[in-house]
């Protein structure tokens, strides 16, 4: 990803990207894919495309102008006066509604759909022309990978119309969810070549003995040492807030040791560095109330950024999983507090 460094970036508003020198900043494309197929030269084209990630700006800006923004906005970062661009984060979630909006074996038994997967491919190809020779990182599918371990550990045994779906960029891939993955990569290369790409490593039991070997043993199986990185995500929301649903999802240093011991595992499984996402933003100085519940994992990895590095994890981005949860806008400062220390400090070298 062109650093010797650990990145740091988060999910962030433009006041709280301008306010440190953040590496990286990451956002969502999610919903359904372009439907009718017209809104991808209009956004006008039906009264449908307004919900299309495609046109969520003015529908009377060009289809695709949305992530055009995240890579402007990026490329023109500053910071103390200097050009310091940031790295713009695209989190690919489509498939959930391209399925048909049901999590888990829904998901894994419409890939074999040729019309779903179709409309699907279409979506990311547009996405990576409009990238085109932009820097970018490209963050594919989190939990689908997941669900597809849960339903059978040999993704080359689970049927996907890769090559109907898409005979232009998949005719020479199985037609199976690992033929998915690596057409997705290969698209990724051939049509936005200065991006990196990466599929998504669901830490479900990284508790597990051995679930790190495994987990990666299947990223394999799907062709994820084909991308650049693998993605993790350590938590979907605050601890505090959990603990208000009367769940237990709180770090103590059984569980961050386990968790990077995992990810040292999986990264050296797949011969790829891992990027942590979507980390709870939670800190002990917030109240446990909407936007300002207590989590203890950035202070933990800012702690331990040797630990982090030793775990051969290459970026750490930060980011709210769900509405009510601690914001980089709502944390007090913690984690701008947090970038801008370890930045003085010179950064963390990778290792």
């Amino acid at each position: 990803m062109g650093s010797s460094k650990l990145l740091i970036g988060a999910q962030m508003d433009d006041t709280t990207a301008a306010s440190a020198p953040f590496d990286a900043r990451y956002l969502y494309l999610a919903g359904a894919p372009a439907s009718p197929a017209a809104c991808m030269s209009s956004c006008t084209a039906a009264s449908s495309c307004s919900n299309w990630w495609g046109c969520w700006q003015d529908q009377n800006q060009p289809p695709g102008q949305y992530p055009t923004w995240h890579l402007q906005r990026g490329a023109a970062a500053t910071w103390q006066g200097g050009a310091r661009p940031q790295i713009p984060v695209f989190t690919y979630y489509l498939w959930l509604g391209a399925s048909g909006g049901s999590e888990g074996s829904n998901e894994v038994a419409a890939l074999n759909d040729a019309a779903k997967l179709g409309r699907y491919l279409d979506d990311w190809r547009f996405l990576l022309q409009r990238i085109g020779n932009q820097r970018a990182m490209l963050h594919i599918e989190p939990d689908l990978w997941g669900f597809l371990r849960s339903t059978n550990g040999d993704p080359h045994a689970v049927p996907a119309k890769v090559g109907e779906a898409n005979p232009t960029d998949c005719a020479t891939q199985d037609n199976s969810a690992a033929g998915l993955a690596r057409c997705m990569i290969a698209m990724a290369r051939g049509y936005a070549p200065n991006a990196t790409v990466g599929l998504h490593a669901s830490p479900w039991l990284y508790r597990s003995a051995g679930d790190g070997v495994a987990v990666g043993n299947f990223m394999r199986a799907l062709g994820a040492d084909g991308g650049d990185f693998v993605v993790t995500d350590p938590s979907d929301r605050d601890a505090g807030w959990y603990e208000a649903q009367g769940q237990n999802r709180w770090w103590d240093d059984a569980a961050a040791a386990a968790y990077l011991a995992w990810s040292k595992d999986l990264a050296e499984t797949v011969d790829r560095p891992t990027v942590m996402w979507q980390i709870p933003l939670g800190n002990m100085a917030q109240n446990n109330t909407v936007n300002h519940w207590k989590d203890n994992r950035v202070d933990y990895l800012f702690s331990h950024l040797d630990e982090v590095v030793d775990a051969h994890v290459a970026a750490l981005l930060f980011g709210a999983g769900h509405g009510e949860q601690t914001t980089p806008e709502t944390d007090g400062g913690n984690l701008v507090s947090k970038t801008l220390s370890n930045w003085q400090a010179g950064g963390t070298p990778l290792r």
